[in-house]
């Protein structure tokens, strides 16, 4: 890659989006391309939040990855029906309600359908990152041998600790979890319990957690920038995942 490995491009918290929409495999998705050379049989798939990629900071994190030299796909996984955040914000939305339309049995097959034609492509190695609801996937890429690289920020969705006894036994992608303090879907204990299952080297692929103090669920895509320790954690998370692709991908 033309670029040092410390040389790190910050993430940007507002902003233009400089990708591009483009259908893969008859999915929309929003395209990341870095401006410089980069290694074609490569890509990061990048699994959003409920929020989708319609989400701009979404959006503003592919292209900051495209900017640190890796081609970025980032699937619409909700089929056009993420939810918006004018919605999520106002504190009453039924997102049990959501879900029944968008599990694995709606979504996952999207995710398939892109994988399959970037590797007709000439894909050989996709590293993912999940936030939230997409970390969930990016376990299932790795337990099926598809991911060759893990990055998840906040997961959700995840069984603790069959999901992370699961990894352990059988993914081989190297993974790194960025985690908090407030969160509700991945707290202390399970924080605690990847530590126990994977660190100390017990994971032979690789395996880091990160953790940023005073951020709470979400911080990684809409954490508040006002706030000292969460702008910190947001942009801790992201120097975390440029690294972790650098060093294993």
């Amino acid at each position: 890659m033309s670029f040092c490995e410390h040389c790190v491009q910050g993430v940007r918290h507002e902003g233009e989006p400089e990708g591009q929409i483009e259908m893969i495999g008859g999915i929309k998705c929003y395209v990341g391309t870095p401006a410089a050379e980069y290694s074609k049989d490569k890509v990061v798939l990048f699994l959003p939040d409920v929020l989708g990629i319609e989400l701009i900071n979404n959006k503003l994190l592919v292209d900051d990855f495209a900017r640190n030299g890796f081609k970025v796909v980032a699937p619409y996984i909700f089929n056009g029906d993420a939810i918006p955040h004018e919605v999520m914000d106002a504190g009453n939305f039924d997102i049990r309600a959501w879900f029944v339309n968008h599990g694995q049995d709606k979504t996952r097959p999207t995710v398939d359908r892109v994988v399959a034609a970037l590797t007709e492509q000439g894909v050989t190695r996709f590293g993912t990152t999940g936030y939230c609801f997409g970390a969930r996937y990016t376990f299932d890429l790795a337990f099926d041998g598809i991911s060759h690289c893990s990055v998840v920020a906040h997961p959700s969705l995840l069984k603790i600790p069959e999901d992370l006894e699961k990894y352990a036994s059988t993914a081989k992608a190297p993974l790194l979890i960025n985690s908090c303090t407030v969160d509700s879907q991945f707290p202390p204990e399970a924080q605690a319990k990847a530590d126990e299952i994977l660190g100390g080297g017990k994971f032979a692929p690789g395996y880091k957690r990160e953790y940023f103090d005073g951020c709470e669920h979400g911080f990684a895509v809409r954490g508040d920038m006002s706030n000292e320790k969460v702008k910190a954690g947001k942009e801790g998370a992201f120097k975390a995942s440029v690294e972790f692709f650098l060093q294993h991908l």
